[in-house]
């Protein structure tokens, strides 16, 4: 820890700082610019790796807070802390605190103070009325249980092989490209969590790994799910950092790919969260909807609710809950609500595309 490495963090921390108020700055000169230079050669680097390096680098971080925490505790049983051992121990703290903010912030972190998908399509996203949500739910409703009635077994069972569902989600991208020229995902690194059954108690479906430029996907939840948790992940390798863009821009790409299986599972998202808004504001309408689902829908909701309660735990409530307070503190201050916020973005889609669009 020189001294010139504490001025070179404190530069860069202050400097990133400054960047976070100037939207426009960020997409045009990081996400834009350096960072999909900076996930290239990440995923260039690692993604032919099958093992997941950066849940390997999260588990050498956690075995060194750990010994440090176990070296302290030893310390100080056998009285062997003084002013000086304190001060250091701080610092080091400070330093490697300073340290991971400035790589997740220069790495990825950045693009939560973009302007995004929105502002690359000019979609009007604003507050919306029951109106609104009656047409989008019915709308989507109608899709999910389109595809509910095509999709068999066999396309289900596919994805037994991660192999191919992480290959079908980055052809859908490649699809989705064609009318979307900023969804280029041409260097893949989607992988399965090593902590997957964890994932299942500490309440994750999958993540993004900013250190390692790694998609994560918990490979143990239903398979229907799968292949829209995909593609919601890839888009954050993308540079869509906040989940309701992420949301958005996984929707965009399931819809584009012509798989019956990949349809049905974005549609069954975006139904969950267009039903969860509606019975927010009219549990009457919401009935109304729930008389109308296909009875796969049915039971794959019925499968859907089992598997997640079946996890339940004290440790996952806390766990969201720190996450919902992470996601306020970088620019989504609705917290564990800002998945549900696609919806709106659904809604601003469907009012400049058209019904049929969605």
């Amino acid at each position: 820890m020189k001294s010139w490495s504490w001025v070179l963090l404190i530069l860069l921390t202050i400097l990133i700082k400054w960047a976070t108020w100037y939207p426009a700055w960020v997409e045009s000169n990081y996400s834009l610019g350096i960072y999909p230079v900076i996930a290239k050669i990440q995923r260039f680097l690692l993604g032919w790796i099958p093992l997941s390096v950066g849940d390997l680098f999260y588990a050498f971080l956690i075995f060194i807070v750990f010994f440090k925490f176990f070296r302290l505790i030893r310390a100080i049983v056998r009285k062997k802390t003084n002013r000086v051992y304190w001060v250091s121990g701080l610092q080091h703290l400070f330093f490697f605190i300073l340290f991971i903010y400035v790589t997740f912030y220069a790495f990825w972190g950045l693009n939560y103070n973009r302007q995004g998908i929105a502002h690359q399509l000019k979609l009007e996203v604003k507050p919306y009325s029951i109106e609104d949500l009656d047409t989008l739910t019915t709308t989507i409703l109608s899709r999910v249980n389109q595809y509910a009635a095509l999709v068999d077994e066999h396309e289900r069972d596919s994805f037994d092989r991660k192999r191919t569902l992480f290959s079908s989600a980055s052809e859908a991208y490649t699809v989705a490209n064609k009318s979307y020229p900023f969804l280029n995902y041409d260097v893949r690194s989607v992988k399965p969590s090593i902590y997957s059954y964890l994932g299942n108690y500490l309440g994750f479906q999958g993540y993004y790994n900013p250190f390692s430029g790694e998609a994560q996907v918990n490979t143990t939840i239903p398979k229907f799910l799968e292949p829209y948790v995909t593609t919601h992940e890839i888009a954050h390798q993308l540079g869509y950092a906040k989940e309701n863009e992420a949301n958005f821009v996984g929707y965009l790409a399931c819809k584009a790919y012509p798989s019956n299986i990949f349809r049905y599972s974005v549609y069954f998202d975006m139904y969950n969260y267009s039903i969860t808004e509606v019975f927010r504001r009219d549990t009457a309408l919401a009935r109304k909807f729930q008389l109308q689902r296909h009875p796969q829908l049915l039971k794959d909701i019925v499968e859907y609710k089992a598997f997640f309660k079946r996890y339940e735990n004290p440790l996952q409530d806390l766990i969201m809950s720190g996450y919902g307070e992470f996601l306020k503190a970088n620019n989504q201050p609705a917290g564990k609500r800002s998945y549900n916020e696609v919806v709106a973005w659904l809604i601003a889609y469907y009012k400049k595309y058209g019904v049929d669009a969605l």
